[in-house]
């Protein structure tokens, strides 16, 4: 069912990580049925403080499973990891149940699989999502930098904005480490 990618920077995988990885992230396969196919991708890195972060993303058809954690141990943040995900699969099965039983795709998988926790987990994830505001603005066209430019006058995390020249609606965004991302649609 899972699938791994598993790289290392500044780390060689050794079985044993490889081993200690797929048997806890083959943890969250009890919440999907045995239809989903997916790919795991662990990249995991060690700085020069022996400090570690571990990644994992999991992309399947209709929503993508990521979480990202930073230990000294290697071990313990794949454990950590773990909990991120299950806690993100349980939220998206509690959405799916309120809103989405009759849909098929991805949300009919998880509406109807039970895990163990659900009856003690269930009012942790009830949280719903309110919106608190709504902005209306155009979209001015312009280039990445001058985006970055507004981005960074206005004190935002991210810019969104129609591209200048191939007239799309990108967005821009800092990231944790002071650089810029962009996103582009299609």
């Amino acid at each position: 069912m899972l699938n791994y990618n598993i790289r290392g920077e500044n780390v060689e995988v050794t079985p044993a990580i490889r081993e200690h990885v797929e048997s806890k992230i083959n943890k969250v396969e009890r919440y999907f049925n045995e239809e989903i196919q997916a790919n795991a991708n662990v990249n995991l890195k060690v700085y020069n403080d022996s400090q570690t972060k571990v990644e994992v993303t999991i992309p399947m058809k209709n929503l993508t499973l990521r979480a990202e954690e930073r230990h000294n141990d290697m071990y313990a943040a794949v454990d950590l990891i773990v909990d991120k995900l299950e806690r993100q699969i349980r939220k998206y099965k509690t959405k799916v149940n309120r809103k989405f039983r009759e849909r098929e795709g991805v949300g009919a998988y998880f509406a109807n699989v039970q895990s163990p926790e659900q009856a003690t987990h269930q009012e942790d994830s009830e949280e719903d999502i309110h919106i608190v505001r709504t902005k209306q603005f155009e979209l001015k066209p312009m280039d990445q930098e001058e985006a970055v430019l507004q981005m960074d006058m206005l004190g935002h995390n991210f810019f969104v904005f129609t591209d200048s020249e191939s007239d799309g609606t990108h967005i821009v965004y800092k990231r944790k480490d002071g650089k810029y991302g962009l996103i582009e649609t299609n």
